[in-house]
């Protein structure tokens, strides 16, 4: 598990912040499956999209808050739910015990890889109508691992962004470092140090697949913090919360680029 429900942003609202049109919305995904979104779009588009991937209790107020928040940066947003299928498309009328691991087990244990590519690509798609040039993945927590799987060349991304997707295989189930020689869009990677459930080794394994692959990558990790560090609750952890967003922010601006130091 990653975010409670009543989590919240750890970055202001930027002091020349643009004005967003911002809302939920629901997409039709393969197979005439609908889902929840939530989009928000900037007065004046400055930036390539974002397709925002949420943790595995899907669409949640963090995941609309940063949609938000990149939009009043002038990056196009979209948050998406993965549940349309199993739990309806409204994540608001969710019992609010949804999220707690006994009841979105069985959910989580539906979803399939096609699924969820056909989910991400209708977000992809939807993003590209609003005239964004080019879209990135942003993803937390299994949303990270989602988004590393999205720089591959069918979703045509400019990017992806992981803070703390866990790269390796699950129950048998390859991930970004099985799948990485056909990974190509560039990634950057957000971990936390003291994230016991992301061991150094398996960061490690996935650097070095990626470097075999020559996908280009940036990792960034926060030695002390733990696996959900961007959260304005995790005060001690706020210095790094913030280098994050702004590398995220950096990279939006020129994805695959190293921030000067």
């Amino acid at each position: 598990m990653c975010y409670d429900a009543d989590a919240v942003l750890p970055v202001p609202a930027p002091t020349d912040r643009q004005s967003v049109q911002a809302g939920p919305l629901t997409l039709t995904s393969g197979g005439g499956t609908e889902f929840a979104a939530f989009l928000a779009l900037p007065a004046h588009s400055t930036g390539p999209g974002v397709l925002v991937l949420p943790d595995n209790r899907g669409l949640s107020g963090f995941y609309r808050q940063t949609a938000t928040r990149l939009a009043e940066h002038g990056h196009p947003a979209l948050a998406l739910d993965y549940f349309g299928r199993t739990a309806g498309g409204d994540p608001e009328k969710r019992a609010p015990e949804f999220g707690e691991m006994p009841n979105l087990l069985p959910h989580l244990l539906a979803l399939t890889p096609d699924g969820l590519d056909a989910d991400l690509t209708a977000g992809i798609d939807r993003l590209r109508a609003t005239g964004a040039p080019e879209v990135v993945a942003l993803g937390f927590c299994f949303g990270g691992r989602q988004a590393f799987r999205a720089a591959a060349p069918r979703f045509g991304l400019a990017g992806a962004v992981g803070f703390y997707g866990y790269p390796d295989a699950i129950n048998g189930s390859p991930g970004p470092t099985q799948l990485a020689a056909g990974l190509t869009a560039p990634i950057l990677a957000l971990w936390g140090g003291a994230d016991e459930s992301i061991p150094p080794a398996t960061v490690a394994a996935f650097d070095a697949a990626l470097t075999a692959a020559g996908c280009p990558h940036i990792f960034m990790n926060y030695p002390q913090a733990p696996h959900n560090f961007f959260e304005l609750g995790a005060v001690e952890h706020s210095d790094a919360a913030r280098d994050a967003w702004q590398r995220l922010l950096d990279f939006l601006a020129g994805p695959g680029r190293p921030r000067p130091v």
